[in-house]
């Protein structure tokens, strides 16, 4: 893995730590995406997303710990598909997962539409 794909998936990560997405759960990768998208929004960026994990080990060691092994391993999993499979073009390397069968520019259609 490159060191730019770490980063996108510890900032994923970071996204989906912060989501209403419960742990003991098993998230489609479409979920996974849409909880992602939701939480970089709600906290104003992947930063934001940051800061609330930060604070989620200050306030709460014991349980943050396990939630981010948690949310990794869904990214992990989530986006595994997506990097074994050829890209399309330079847009595929995006917060949605091409394990749904769909592009990415579809799903940000048909997330415009819901």
């Amino acid at each position: 893995m490159t060191r730019s794909a770490d980063l996108l998936t510890a900032a994923r990560a970071e996204a989906l730590f912060t989501s209403d997405i419960s742990a003991s759960s098993q998230p489609s990768p479409v979920e996974v995406a849409a909880a992602i998208r939701q939480a970089v929004r709600r906290y104003g960026g992947t930063r934001g997303c940051a800061a609330e994990v930060a604070a989620a080990y200050g306030d709460r060691p014991e349980t943050a710990a396990p939630r981010m092994r948690w949310a990794r391993g869904v990214v992990e999993t989530a986006y595994t598909r997506q990097a074994q499979q050829p890209a399309a073009d330079s847009r595929s390397n995006t917060l949605w997962p091409s394990a749904a069968g769909l592009e990415p520019r579809v799903m940000l259609e048909r997330s415009r539409v819901a």
